[in-house]
């Protein structure tokens, strides 16, 4: 693949970009079966929360941006959004296997 500055065209950008994105969400959906299965191992509502993990894993996120080059209130951003959206899935998933929480 080729690095953002020796593209010629908007179109090969946009391409490279297609195909960066189909690779994020393949890994996506690798973590959400890990989300998902995690479930089974958490009690609580508070449990599927874990607002002290999520914490530690945006700062390693954080932590990652900076040594890869990226912007880190980018990366946290996004991670913030998709632990989020897993939060809801999780409590979904943990609602069906312990309805009386």
């Amino acid at each position: 693949m080729k690095t953002p500055a020796l593209c010629t065209s908007l179109d090969e950008i946009r391409s490279h970009i297609d195909a960066i994105d189909r690779s994020i969400v393949v890994l996506i959906a690798e973590r959400a079966g890990f989300v998902m299965q995690a479930a089974r191992f958490k009690r609580t509502t508070d449990d599927v929360k874990a607002p002290p993990r999520v914490e530690r894993v945006t700062s390693k996120v954080r932590a990652l941006s900076q040594e890869v080059g990226v912007n880190p209130e980018i990366a946290e951003a996004t991670y913030r959004a998709m632990i989020s959206a897993f939060i809801n899935a999780g409590l979904a998933q943990h609602a069906t296997l312990a309805p009386n929480d």
